[in-house]
C-alpha cells in the first residue's frame, strides 16, 4: 500500500500521478477520515495523557497519606468512568484506523517518474531489441500445429480431464519442458546468485494480501475452503516467495535477498474469454521460474535492472530473438511502480509476445507486509520488493518450438537443452 505519510503531506501530487495509472483517487473520502481520525486521536491521547497525570497524582497522594478523593473528578470531570471511556476513544480509533486500511488497499502504487505516461500496450517503450527473427523457407507453423503434429501437445484430452485452457504433454516435449525448468534454475542460482526456494502452492489470504492479489484480484483467483479459512492457489511464486519476509525485520548486511522458486500456477483469467484461448498462451495451470530480490530501497531500481538481465540471460542462452520495454503508466500491473516487459519473437503468430514482467514494487508491498530492516540508527525502514519471471517456462516451450521447427515438422533442440534431454538433439514423432 502507498505510503500514507506521502497522502498526507503531498496529497494533490498523488493524485495527479495515479490519474496517469487512469485511477481516480477520492481524495475528498481521504481527507474525511484523515479529519475524523485527527479528531479522534487527539482525543484519545488526551484521556492517556489524564490517566497518566492521574495516575502520578494518586500515587503521590497516597504516598503522602492525603485523601485521593475527588482526584478523579477533578481531572476527568465529575460522574465521569476514565477508563470505560478511554476504551471507548480507542476502539474508535481502532475502526477509523481498520477503514483507513481498507481504503489504501484498494489504491494502486503511484508511478516511477520514469515511467512513460499512456493508457494501453501502443504507449509502451521499446528499450531494446536483442537477436533477429529467423526467416523460414517454408511457412511457419504455432506451437499447436507443431508439437500435435509431434504426438507431444493433447488438448483435447487435457480438456476431457480438466476442461478448457489445459494442456496434456507427452513423451519428449513433456521432457523438454521439465529441462527448461532444469536449465533456468541452473542458470540463475549458479551464475547470477539466487538461492532456490521450494514453497507451498496453497496460501492463506494474508499472503495474498501481502502482495497485492487481494482485495482487488479475487475474482482472478482460485481458492479452496480448508475448515473455518479460504486457501488460494497460488497465481505466482511472487507469493509465498515474497511473503518469506511478512512480519520479519531482516538484518540490513543480509540484503539483497535473491530467491528463485519452480512451481505451477494457477489463474481463472476472469474476464479474458476469447483471448489467446488456442494453445498454450493463456493457461489456467502453467508453470514459471520466478525470480525474487528483497532489497535496500536505494539500489532498488539498479536491482531491477540486474534482475531483468538475469531473465533476459535466458533467451540469450536459448538463441531466441526478444525485446525489452517498459511499461506505460496505464499498462502497469496494480501494484507496481515500474515494469519491464520482455517479450520473445513467436513466428508462428509473427509477433513479440510477453515472456517475463520484471517489475519493482519499491515499498508497496513491503508495507502491506511489514518487510523491514533496521537502518544505521536502529531503527526499522521498510524494504523494496522485486520480482520477474525469469521465465515463463510454458511460454518459453512455445518459443522453442516455433522458433527450432523444422520444414519436416521436427525441432531440433537448443544446443544448451541437449545435455537436460540426454543428449537428444531432434525431437520427432513418436515411431510406431
Amino acid at each position: 500500500m502507498l505510503d500514507i505519510q506521502t497522502l498526507r503531506k503531498d496529497l494533490d501530487a498523488v493524485t495527479a500521478r495515479l490519474a496517469h495509472r487512469s485511477f481516480a483517487l477520492d481524495a475528498a473520502a481521504f481527507q474525511a477520515l484523515e479529519a475524523e481520525r485527527k479528531a479522534v486521536q487527539t482525543r484519545t491521547e488526551d484521556l492517556q495523557a489524564k490517566k497518566n497525570r492521574y495516575a502520578k497524582e494518586f500515587g503521590f497522594a497516597k504516598s503522602k497519606g492525603e485523601p485521593t478523593d475527588g482526584i478523579a473528578g477533578r481531572i476527568y470531570g465529575e460522574g465521569v468512568n476514565p477508563d470505560a471511556v478511554l476504551k471507548q476513544s480507542e476502539e474508535e480509533l481502532k475502526g477509523i484506523q481498520a477503514r483507513m486500511s481498507e481504503f489504501l488497499l484498494s489504491v494502486p502504487n503511484v508511478p516511477h517518474e520514469s515511467v512513460p505516461v499512456g493508457k494501453s500496450a501502443d504507449d509502451n517503450v521499446e528499450v531494446r531489441k536483442v537477436g533477429t527473427p529467423k526467416k523460414f523457407d517454408f511457412p511457419a507453423r504455432d506451437h499447436v500445429d507443431i508439437g500435435e503434429g509431434l504426438k507431444g501437445l493433447d488438448f483435447d484430452t487435457a480438456a476431457k480431464i480438466a476442461g478448457a485452457r489445459f494442456t496434456l504433454m507427452k513423451g519428449p516435449i513433456a521432457r523438454l519442458h521439465r529441462a527448461l525448468a532444469q536449465f533456468m534454475l541452473d542458470t540463475h542460482t549458479t551464475e547470477h546468485g539466487y538461492t532456490e526456494v521450494y514453497t507451498p502452492y496453497l496460501v492463506n489470504a494474508d499472503s495474498m494480501r501481502g502482495t497485492g492479489q487481494l482485495p482487488k484480484f479475487e475474482q482472478d483467483l482460485f481458492a479452496v475452503q480448508h475448515n473455518d479459512s479460504k486457501m488460494y492457489l497460488i497465481p505466482t511464486a511472487e507469493v509465498p516467495v515474497t511473503n518469506i519476509v511478512r512480519d520479519v525485520i531482516v538484518p540490513i548486511e543480509e540484503l539483497p535477498l535473491k530467491f528463485v522458486c519452480h512451481t505451477p500456477c494457477f489463474r481463472s483469467e476472469a474476464g479474458s474469454y476469447g483471448r489467446d484461448t488456442r494453445g498454450m498462451i493463456r493457461q489456467h495451470q502453467f508453470d514459471k521460474v520466478e525470480l525474487v530480490q528483497i532489497i535496500h530501497p536505494e539500489y532498488s531500481y539498479e536491482g531491477l535492472d540486474q534482475l531483468t538481465g538475469h531473465a533476459e540471460a535466458i533467451l540469450k542462452k536459448l538463441e531466441l530473438p526478444f525485446r525489452t520495454v517498459t511499461l506505460c503508466t496505464g499498462d502497469m500491473g496494480f501494484s507496481a511502480a515500474k515494469t519491464y516487459d520482455i517479450e520473445v519473437w513467436l513466428p508462428g503468430q509473427n509477433a513479440y509476445r510477453e515472456i517475463s514482467s520484471c517489475s519493482n514494487f519499491e515499498g508497496f508491498q513491503a508495507r502491506r507486509m511489514q518487510a523491514r530492516y533496521r537502518d544505521d540508527k536502529g531503527k526499522p525502514q521498510t524494504v523494496h520488493t522485486l520480482n520477474g519471471s525469469g521465465l515463463a517456462v510454458g511460454r518459453t516451450l512455445v518459443a522453442v518450438l516455433e522458433n527450432y521447427q523444422r520444414a519436416d515438422g521436427n525441432v531440433d533442440v537448443p544446443t544448451v537443452l541437449q545435455a537436460y534431454m540426454g543428449g537428444l538433439k531432434v525431437i520427432e514423432p513418436p515411431k510406431i
